[in-house]
């Protein structure tokens, strides 16, 4: 989303959230946090940078200098800078003592340094503060028309990079090999990869293998699980496919899986809580025999983040509503032998979900070799 179409309500919605959790504040240090609210993408690295909400809609970002022009250019109008030598607590010190901040709840980004934090909390040592998702979440778990929009594009680059790599899979190409094939489609595609997990033979059974240089082989089975952003929205996609004939029960375990794919996605619509959409998937899997392979959850949310809630696991009672993204991606991992793992985006819609990817293949599909 360009920085000129954040919708101007998301900073007076999130002052809307902290006033019904009863907080003061929220201190935003992530790019993503800061860019979704107002557009100013840029991370602070080692140095202060925070955008400041108040339960009462004012915002505030205390930033390095450097930083200050870029904000302005952004639209944020109340920037306090401070310089490389400075110390930027005095800033928070200020902008605490004006908004009436000394014993106020005050909500963090997840990802908030923890040399930030602390210097924070040195200054408001008796301020609450919590963790910031829950009240995040509030506003960001619901996608707006323009960023389905942009969810849609990403999706569309990974799935038309997957048939032209496919095609120039052979033996003796490495792991890493495969990754930069399938990164070249998506940027030739307008998608800017990142990341993409390429686990052939015994590798395929690891659901979080680290993309390396082992040679493909005849007859393994190879999971692909890729990803790129469009206009900072992420994409996010796991295709399972044979190089050859594979081997013993591959072609089964597939059907297992793709089975939990399809029961998962069906019990997706507005008022189902996350934990059902598990539990449809892990019921195929179960009923099969290889309910102890199934290592995961179910799915986990995307946006501007790779996971945000809403998360598809047992435990998760929260209803599904209408705009919610999140993958459905159930496997069965056998150690030694292979595995296989089938994944698509979803959104929630009015009368069920809508897939933000091509449709897997119903049968484990054989790359000629």
């Amino acid at each position: 989303m360009a920085q000129s179409s954040v919708p101007a309500d998301r900073v007076p919605r999130l002052a809307q959230a902290l006033r019904q959790a009863g907080l003061g504040a929220y201190f935003a240090s992530a790019e993503k946090t800061m860019g979704y609210l107002t557009g100013f993408f840029e991370d602070g690295h080692e140095r202060l940078m925070i955008l400041a909400v108040h339960e009462d809609g004012r915002s505030a970002l205390l930033a390095p200098a450097l930083s200050a022009t870029h904000a302005q250019r952004c639209g944020i109008d109340d920037v306090r800078a401070w310089r490389d030598g400075e110390d930027p607590t005095a800033l928070v010190r200020a902008l605490a003592e004006e908004w009436g901040l000394a014993e106020a709840g005050v909500a963090v980004d997840d990802e908030m340094r923890a040399s930030v934090l602390l210097s924070v909390q040195g200054v408001l040592p008796s301020a609450r503060f919590q963790p910031g998702l829950e009240v995040l979440t509030g506003l960001t778990a619901v996608k707006e028309p323009g960023e389905l929009e942009a969810m849609r594009a990403a999706g569309r680059v990974a799935d038309e990079a997957l048939a032209p790599a496919l095609a120039q899979l052979r033996p003796g190409m490495t792991e890493l090999d495969v990754a930069r094939v399938i990164e070249d489609e998506m940027l030739r595609g307008g998608g800017e990869p990142v990341f993409c997990i390429v686990a052939s033979g015994p590798h395929s059974a690891e659901p979080h293998h680290e993309t390396g240089d082992r040679c493909l082989e005849a007859g393994d089975v190879v999971v692909i699980d890729f990803g790129c952003v469009v206009d900072r929205y992420l994409s996010d996609i796991t295709r399972t496919v044979a190089l050859g004939e594979p081997p013993e029960g591959a072609r089964e375990v597939y059907a297992v899986v793709h089975r939990a794919f399809m029961a998962g996605r069906g019990a997706v619509r507005p008022g189902v809580a996350g934990q059902e959409v598990d539990r449809a998937a892990r019921a195929e899997i179960v009923a099969a025999g290889y309910g102890e392979a199934f290592v995961h959850r179910t799915g986990h949310g995307i946006g501007m983040r790779g996971h945000e809630p809403p998360y598809m696991t047992e435990g998760n009672a929260v209803p599904l509503a209408v705009g919610n993204c999140f993958s459905v991606e159930p496997g069965v991992y056998l150690p030694g032998r292979f595995g296989v793992r089938i994944e698509n985006i979803v959104t929630v819609t009015a009368d069920g979900h809508e897939s933000l990817n091509a449709e897997p293949s119903p049968t484990l599909v054989s790359v000629p070799v």
